[in-house]
């Protein structure tokens, strides 16, 4: 499996790694229901057996579960996968979650994320939504002192635009950027992407399989019967009239899959690694099993032919 260097560090990355978001489990307000802590372990050690050298959560997931299940799994393990996690998302003894980049909860985050994930430094750390967006200076210039004083390693956001990157680049370099990018949505490639290439910001997409719909294993039947905190009932893009458009999308796509002896999902994966813009992708994995569905994406190479196919498909459904 080949690896990218991201941005300005010296990580050198394979082109997909773990997401750690929906092992944080159920009873939070952004969680994919129930998941077996045990199950998520086996799945972090079988993608790390598999090549996969990263591993990206956040102290949200699961109100710090998540990051507890990543340190869990790393527990012993030879080899260490870099491990990158966010700040800014808080919340309350009620599980209400809030948004602060004020500098005294930054350094009280990374200190509680220190320990969760029983690292001494994190290798990446990003600021999670570029909320409120008043505090974005005084959130990014605490971010660079946390690298200067040897916290973290390295310092990136989530979820900025053009301009609020332009900002924080004011006061110290931005290794990376993680945004939302799939086959369903693109909005990051009219100036985001452009922007990053030229100021030399690694690009780590996440949702390339927009939360399961991509994946070529989601049904109407699935939807239907997701489980009640599964935030995914709330997302627009799992209600119609874009859900069934979506699924048809994904039937269009079988055939390219068959071609290549891959999953539709290892296809929507390889797609957004396309870009020359981007540098690696998250992909959310919960049991081992799943791992079978995307790592031929790490090394996928879809022809010229097919991405035209492609794109004519996404006009075909609008897309």
């Amino acid at each position: 499996m080949q690896t990218k260097r991201l941005g300005n560090s010296d990580l050198d990355i394979t082109p997909i790694g773990v997401g750690a978001w929906a092992i944080g489990g159920g009873g939070w307000a952004f969680g994919w229901g129930p998941q077996d802590d045990t199950e998520s372990v086996d799945a972090i050690r079988a993608a790390i057996d598999a090549g996969i050298n990263w591993i990206d959560t956040a102290a949200v997931y699961g109100l710090g579960h998540s990051e507890e299940i990543v340190a869990k799994a790393l527990t012993g393990i030879g080899k260490r996968p870099y491990v990158f996690t966010k700040c800014e998302r808080i919340w309350n003894e009620k599980g209400e979650i809030g948004k602060s980049l004020k500098a005294d909860s930054i350094r009280r985050e990374v200190e509680a994320s220190l320990r969760r994930l029983k690292v001494d430094v994190i290798d990446l750390y990003q600021i999670h939504w570029p909320e409120p967006d008043e505090d974005i200076e005084e959130g990014w210039a605490t971010m660079a002192e946390l690298k200067q004083e040897g916290k973290v390693r390295w310092i990136g956001v989530s979820n900025f635009n053009e301009e609020q990157m332009k900002r924080a680049q004011k006061i110290a370099p931005i290794t990376s950027l993680q945004p939302p990018y799939s086959l369903v949505q693109r909005e990051i490639e009219e100036s985001i992407l452009p922007h990053t290439a030229a100021t030399n910001v690694g690009v780590i997409v996440y949702s390339p399989m927009k939360n399961g719909l991509l994946s070529g294993r989601m049904t109407k039947e699935r939807v239907a019967n997701l489980p009640e905190d599964d935030f995914r009932r709330r997302s627009p893009y799992f209600q119609e009239p874009g859900l069934t458009n979506t699924l048809h999308l994904v039937e269009d796509l079988d055939p390219v899959a068959g071609k290549y002896g891959c999953t539709v999902g290892e296809v929507a994966i390889a797609w957004t690694l396309h870009h020359p813009a981007v540098t690696s992708a998250i992909v959310g994995l919960r049991n081992r099993s799943q791992l079978d569905g995307v790592i031929k994406s790490a090394t996928l190479k879809i022809e010229n032919a097919d991405f035209q196919l492609i794109d004519q498909l996404l006009k075909k459904h609008n897309l």
